[in-house]
């Protein structure tokens, strides 16, 4: 007889976040299609978010103002606050601290909590009980509302809190170990976690359609056509993810460092790709070298006026965390996935460095290295991450990076020029 605990996981998801929370702190919105949105005359005028009833106008996340204003005429258009967004968020994960310290935030508005061994009446607490008194709580408490997924893993849980929206808790369980297939197998394929637009096409493109008929895919065929991810999106649709919840407070390994900008103009020529992209790199590196580690892969990501997106990357001999050697890099790499010639300006620019190996870790040097010169290089470093440190990061920068005028007068610590802000991110293993 098998007597292992089964794990009960929950996935939370606040309900139209920002939305709700603008609505909550300005009453007379309420009853009014409204939408949190960037500023359109920064050339960041798209949808963060919208209430239930701009949704009821098919008013989409992610699209232009203008869009959404054609089909809802009366949206109520409101810029973020961020502060206040995080101030719920982090009232919402002290509630969830009552049940369990095993807390994993998946971006500001949701979190996973795994539950497993909550006691309650000598026994197993019940994840659909604990599920709709969080539910209560955060609606009686904060003023919003969120919906709730319970299942056996993390995969599922995520599932079941976007079936059904807004303020409900979804059960997916694995009572007979068949039992989830009746809910999950046949929805589309899309909504799986991690099947993103381009990975959705591909597979559609192979007659996959639905959760069910990815699960029952060859694993070696998915692997032939999405590489390592075709192994997991498999144990994923079939149920089969045993990755743990972390617990609140333990920060995961850094898998990525990013760094991206939509420009306030389009760039017109190298020089002005030349100046991005030193800024971004400049950042990436001077984060490489806070969390004390090196990169081994370098991409490029490159999105014209038309919103058309050119992708490339390359793996280093040697790792590194020095800005000019990852702006050399993502330069070559531009220049060889762009072309002017087709007559389409860049709207926005992003880098990305992963594979990161720890700064102390010993790795083959290059017999063309100049070890002495790689010690000036990472002396120089230090010295300018000190002074930046003490003085503000705007303290000292690259010559190229002030070259336009108009950035060199900027106010704002991380605008390097006039082209765009720089929007800088993890991703954690």
């Amino acid at each position: 007889m098998n007597t292992k605990t089964e794990r009960v996981i929950l996935h939370i998801d606040m309900n139209n976040c920002y939305a709700a929370i603008e609505c909550k702190l300005n009453p007379e919105l309420k009853g009014k299609c409204i939408a949190v949105a960037g500023n359109q005359e920064e050339r960041h005028g798209i949808i963060l978010a919208k209430n239930e009833l701009a949704k009821g106008f098919n008013v989409q996340t992610g699209e232009p103002i203008w869009q959404a204003k054609k089909k809802c005429p009366g949206l109520i258009i409101i810029p973020p606050h961020y502060e206040e967004y995080l101030k719920h968020s982090k009232a919402a994960r002290k509630i969830y601290s009552d049940y369990t310290d095993k807390i994993e935030p998946f971006g500001i508005d949701e979190c996973w909590i795994d539950i497993t061994g909550y006691w309650r009446g000598g026994k197993q607490a019940d994840g659909k009980v604990i599920a709709d008194e969080i539910r209560e709580r955060v609606k009686s408490e904060l003023g919003i509302t969120v919906s709730i997924g319970v299942s056996f893993n993390k995969i599922f849980a995520k599932l079941g809190s976007d079936m059904k929206k807004p303020d409900a808790t979804t059960v997916i369980t694995s009572e007979g170990r068949d039992c989830f297939k009746e809910k999950v197998f046949p929805l589309d394929v899309g909504e799986l976690l991690y099947v993103g637009r381009a990975t959705k096409k591909k597979l559609n493109q192979k007659g996959i359609f639905t959760i069910g008929e990815l699960a029952q895919t060859s694993v070696l065929n998915l692997q032939s056509w999405l590489g390592k991810w075709g192994q997991y999106l498999w144990v994923y649709a079939n149920g089969l993810d045993i990755t743990p919840v972390e617990t609140e407070g333990n920060k995961p390994l850094v898998k990525s460092v990013s760094n991206g900008t939509t420009s306030y103009r389009n760039l017109e020529n190298d020089n002005d790709v030349k100046i991005i992209t030193f800024a971004l790199a400049e950042s990436i590196a001077s984060r490489l070298r806070t969390i004390h580690s090196k990169c081994e892969t370098v991409s490029v990501s490159i999105k014209n006026k038309q919103l058309y997106s050119y992708s490339r990357q390359k793996k280093l001999h040697i790792p590194t965390d020095d800005a000019y050697e990852i702006a050399e890099i993502a330069l070559s790499l531009y220049k060889e996935s762009y072309n002017w010639a087709a007559g389409n300006p860049i709207r926005a620019i992003s880098i990305c460095v992963s594979e990161l190996n720890d700064t102390y870790a010993n790795y083959q040097t290059s017999i063309f290295e100049s070890t002495d010169k790689s010690k000036k290089q990472e002396n120089l470093n230090k010295t300018v991450d000190h002074l930046r440190e003490k003085y503000g990061y705007s303290c000292i920068r690259r010559a190229i990076v002030i070259s336009d005028n108009i950035g060199a007068n900027s106010a704002h610590p991380s605008t390097y020029s006039s082209f765009g802000r720089l929007v800088e991110c993890e991703t954690f293993a």
